[in-house]
């Protein structure tokens, strides 16, 4: 197996506040909200670097297609996070993020580990990291 990971989805409350918040908040690229026509199939999709996508799918579809139980908001329970190449682009990041409506859970500041980052929320409670680490910067290009 190719240490790969292709899809990254979310579940959330309502696809259409969640799809408005990273395309028309964030400004994250989408063609909007596909899959309408099938029962469970309504999802948006975002396009992110080396082929990588991201998923908005409904919590209740997602439940209905794993056969697991409609999955809870689990908040903290994982990170995802995007280094930017300076301390500007987490500023102005995190600004638009907080127009869009994004929880600040921790301004932006200088982090124990040398570089800058900060913390928000999207409408459902998944958590953002935004930092500059320039010793990654490498490895995100």
């Amino acid at each position: 197996m190719q240490p790969r990971i292709s899809l990254i989805t979310l579940a959330v409350d309502d696809l259409e506040r969640s799809l408005s918040f990273y395309r028309d908040g964030l400004g994250l690229p989408s063609e909007g909200i596909v899959g309408r026509e099938f029962e469970h199939g309504a999802m948006a999709f975002f396009d992110l670097q080396g082929g990588l996508k991201l998923a908005l799918w409904p919590r209740t579809s997602l439940a209905h297609d794993s056969g697991l139980r409609c999955p809870e908001n689990a908040a903290g329970a994982f990170c995802l996070a995007h280094n930017l190449d300076s301390r500007e682009a987490v500023d102005a990041l995190m600004a638009r993020a907080r127009l869009a409506g994004a929880h600040i859970r921790k301004p932006p500041q200088d982090a124990f580990w040398g570089g800058y980052g900060d913390y928000f929320q999207d409408p459902d409670g998944h958590l953002w990291e935004l930092a500059y680490n320039p010793q990654l910067l490498a490895d995100a290009r």
